[in-house]
């Protein structure tokens, strides 16, 4: 059987924890910070644990994990 091809966006965008979670940086953070509230900006730092059904679609593109 061939290998299967990880999808290139997705190994820049997301990685696996120990576990097998996915985790993903936070959204709504690339520009416009003066707009948001200083907590929205405190929560959003760092990354996130994206929902089930969330991470059940990028996995499928992750087939080596």
């Amino acid at each position: 059987m061939p290998k299967l091809k990880t999808k290139s966006s997705v190994k820049k965008r997301f990685s696996l924890t120990a576990s097998g979670k996915v985790r993903a940086n936070q959204a709504n953070k690339q520009h416009g910070m003066i707009k948001r509230t200083n907590k929205q900006i405190r929560n959003q730092r760092g990354t996130t644990i994206l929902a089930d059904q969330d991470a059940r679609i990028v996995k499928k593109f992750m087939p080596y994990g």
